[in-house]
């Protein structure tokens, strides 16, 4: 069976790492090996799952089948760096060196060694799932849209100068299939779920409609949205929060009117933290039994 992958999406502070993990931790249960990684460098999973996980595939204590990993942007953009520049060390000379160093230090260095190390994780054969809690949409769609960019990027750049502001084209030439490979992958239904998690008011449902236009444009589809942090019915007593359910309700069906042609999942909000793989449990199984799904 091939790996499958699942990618949430949305704006920062909508839920996306609690739905993340809570999905994770129901396809670990299920008997599937699952890793799931963060590119979001306001994502904390160490303390979703209250142990220590950093730039390192983990274990996650107390379940089989679940690992975990928060990517570092600093280090990933070394071990970038130092990839590209290890070939060169003993072919040119100190100011050669010098000059590859600096055209390694611009921010597209960084975007494309996050993405390097993303999409390394795509090409791993050794999991059941792979499901990444992604960084906010904006930086997102950027990454996603960083494979078919470089793809052209290196077949102009080789025609031309030689030269790309990630190096010599020539050591990066080998990329370009794993480039290619990754976007193929990420248009693939069979292989890759791309969910957005939204909340119920204005901001957020326009972001995420501005997100799904822009996957759609580089040919990706929007499988689910989840519709997070819902009052209950019954808590709508109080004028408070009825004025907010009625608010978050209107929302809701115009998410409902939009997206008719999108499964969307709504999910209430719980009266207590969420933290621990217990509490997860009880999210995943909301999310995968309890709750409605509007096709």
């Amino acid at each position: 069976m091939r790996t499958k992958f699942i990618f949430f999406s949305g704006k920062g502070g909508v839920g996306k790492t609690s739905m993340a993990c809570a999905t994770a931790i129901y396809y670990a249960d299920q008997g599937k090996k699952t890793l799931v990684v963060t590119t979001d460098p306001a994502a904390n999973l160490s303390d979703v799952f209250e142990q220590e996980i950093g730039h390192k595939v983990t274990k996650i204590n107390g379940i089989e089948n679940l690992y975990a990993m928060e990517i570092d942007p600093d280090k990933a953009t070394e071990e970038y760096k130092e990839r590209c520049l290890a070939p060169m060390r003993e072919l040119f000379d100190e100011e050669m060196l010098k000059i590859a160093e600096e055209q390694l230090s611009g921010p597209c260095t960084e975007e494309m060694a996050a993405f390097d190390k993303f999409i390394d994780f795509m090409e791993e054969d050794s999991y059941d799932m792979i499901i990444f809690d992604t960084a906010p949409t904006g930086h997102t769609i950027r990454l996603l849209e960083l494979p078919v960019d470089w793809s052209r990027h290196i077949e102009e750049s080789s025609k031309g100068s030689g030269q790309t502001c990630m190096g010599p084209v020539a050591l990066i030439q080998e990329s370009k299939k794993k480039y290619d490979d990754a976007v193929s992958k990420l248009r693939d239904l069979e292989q890759t779920d791309f969910i957005f998690v939204m909340q119920p008011e204005e901001t957020s449902l326009k972001e995420t409609i501005r997100s799904i236009n822009e996957l759609k444009e580089i040919g990706i589809t929007t499988t689910k949205i989840i519709v997070n942090g819902l009052i209950p019915k019954e808590e709508a007593i109080n004028p408070f929060f009825k004025s907010r359910y009625d608010m978050q309700q209107t929302y809701l069906s115009k998410a409902k009117d939009i997206f008719n042609n999108i499964p969307i999942q709504t999910m209430e909000l719980f009266d207590s933290e969420l933290r621990g793989l217990e509490m997860f449990r009880k999210v995943a199984r909301r999310l995968f039994e309890g709750s409605d799904v509007h096709e």
